[in-house]
């Protein structure tokens, strides 16, 4: 009995001793919870920021809205190779014997006829393609011939294979990876080659009038401010540069160790820039700038481990940034604020098929009765197809939604070529979009006539022979040596001709003149 007492006594003091751990523990616990509940730095409940574009949502055309049977360009550089407009669309194919792109009616859609006709004068890989904001019917592409070439598509589409541009214009030594048309002046292009240099083409008189030579590496992509007086670049020598164009001056430069950046876009008047890019540990990644003040990032966030190029986009109007990733299906977007945390991540568009590139209709093409704020046009080369993707702010009014479409930037330029290189800066002029679409004047293009000769800028002959460093470029400069030599023979030909019909004139004179004396 002593025994079975000893037990007892033992057992009660074990389960004494668990009941004040167990009550210890709950009163810590509930300290916690207090301290994390009422403490004005910590708070239990998720940030929620009210905003109207949070439910918006992506569309997939039907079928009968998408362009089948198109022969997209296989190639692996890393651009759109599309670009739309309100009345065409353009999209880079794959040919062999030189580079060609189609041009397709907006309108059109459906199966593409097999022999559709294409604009195919470049003798290379055509890399990019860009429409001018301000003539509906003309296109500019580069190549990897080094020329850029300026194309006016006749009204309605191209009814034979178009090989004769408006402008052809040789400065570049290397191929030709980036184009991009200035935002308030309708005849100054902008072209980035393998040759490290940026050049600016006034096409008023069919020449670069300057070149900026201050990248040491292969530039990546471009991007403009508001008015056009700054140019922002990504470089392969992982730098981020804040350009002033007109002299060349480098304002602001970021050596990018941590974030690797591949693409850069402006974000309208919020002096702010975007990146995306890589992080240390090669996952997915962008970045926010003060374009003032480059030295650190504002901002930087993982997206994810994917190893595909992010595309960005960025709609000034509703302060939305959209990012594609090339290769794969989805699009994600999110809300930028001038305010902490910066950026405000809204949805994802999902799609099974992987996307090669991107187009983007302007703003007076979209549909505003259906509340459509953007639109995507993808390429899905696999399937040979073309769909567009239109994003919709779901809203159950018919009437014209005032706070979706302010005044946007219109299709009239606000300077001449001459007035921007004179140093003139204007905002775009702005259009509304409540009474449609509708152009302001017809403006009409003017290429000018030149003679071939030596183009030098800054006291450099742009065109002097420069060794080839690759087989496909002495390929090149022998395909248009062989080019220039027909082009001479032609005329040496025709020059004969003419010699031989003088001579027989004056032979005929020569006959005559005695028997009149």
């Amino acid at each position: 009995m002593h025994s079975c007492g000893g037990v007892t006594n033992k057992r009660k003091h074990l389960e004494s001793n668990v009941t004040t751990s167990l009550l210890m523990f709950c009163k810590i616990k509930l300290k916690l919870i207090c301290i994390f509940v009422y403490s004005p730095q910590m708070s239990w409940r998720p940030t929620y920021r009210s905003s109207k574009f949070r439910n918006v949502y992506g569309k997939v055309g039907n079928r009968e809205h998408c362009f089948d049977g198109v022969p997209i360009t296989k190639n692996v550089h890393d651009n759109h190779f599309c670009a739309v407009n309100s009345t065409f669309l353009a999209v880079v194919t794959e040919s062999a014997g030189g580079g060609s792109f189609i041009v397709i009616p907006v309108s059109q859609c459906g199966r593409l006829d097999s022999h559709y006709p294409k604009v195919c004068g470049h003798q290379g890989n055509v890399l990019d393609i860009k429409w001018n904001p301000f003539f509906e019917n003309i296109i500019a592409s580069c190549s990897e011939d080094t020329s850029v070439r300026v194309w006016e598509i006749p009204e309605g589409g191209l009814r034979r294979n178009m090989t004769e541009a408006v402008l052809e214009l040789y400065g570049h030594s290397r191929r030709v990876g980036v184009i991009e048309w200035h935002p308030t002046s309708s005849a100054i292009l902008f072209s980035a080659g393998y040759d490290y240099k940026v050049l600016i083409w006034n096409l008023e008189i069919g020449e670069p009038v300057k070149m900026i030579d201050c990248h040491t590496d292969v530039i990546l992509s471009m991007s403009f401010n508001t008015d056009g007086s700054l140019l922002a670049t990504s470089c392969k020598d992982k730098k981020l540069r804040v350009i002033e164009p007109r002299s060349g001056a480098v304002l602001q430069q970021a050596s990018c160790k941590n974030h690797r950046v591949n693409r850069v876009v402006f974000l309208g008047n919020m002096k702010r820039l975007l990146t995306t890019g890589f992080s240390r540990w090669n996952t997915r990644q962008i970045a926010l700038w003060d374009q003032e003040d480059l030295s650190m990032p504002i901002m930087e966030e993982d997206i994810d481990g994917l190893s595909g190029l992010l595309f960005p986009f960025y709609d000034a109007d509703t302060h939305m940034l959209y990012l594609a990733g090339k290769g794969d299906g989805n699009i994600r977007y999110f809300e930028i604020t001038t305010e902490k945390p910066f950026l405000q991540y809204l949805m994802e568009f999902r799609s099974p098929a992987p996307q090669k590139g991107l187009g983007v209709m302007p703003k007076h093409g979209l549909d505003v009765g259906a509340c459509e704020v953007y639109r995507f046009y993808k390429l899905v080369t696999l399937k040979g197809l073309i769909e567009p993707i239109s994003m919709i702010v779901p809203r159950r009014s018919d009437t014209y939604q005032e706070d979706l479409y302010p005044m946007t930037a219109g299709t009239e330029p606000a300077l001449s070529a001459s007035e921007w290189l004179s140093g003139i800066n204007r905002d775009p002029v702005l259009m509304s979009l409540k009474e449609g679409y509708q152009r302001p004047n017809q403006l009409v293009f003017k290429a000018p006539v030149k003679e071939k000769k030596s183009v030098v800028v800054n006291g450099i002959d742009l065109l002097e022979n420069v060794p080839p460093r690759t087989e496909n470029e002495l390929l090149r400069m022998f395909f248009r040596q062989q080019d220039e030599l027909r082009r001479l023979k032609e005329e040496l030909t025709i020059k004969d001709v003419r010699i031989r019909q003088l001579e027989l004139e004056l032979n005929n004179l020569k006959n005559v003149s005695p028997n009149n004396v």
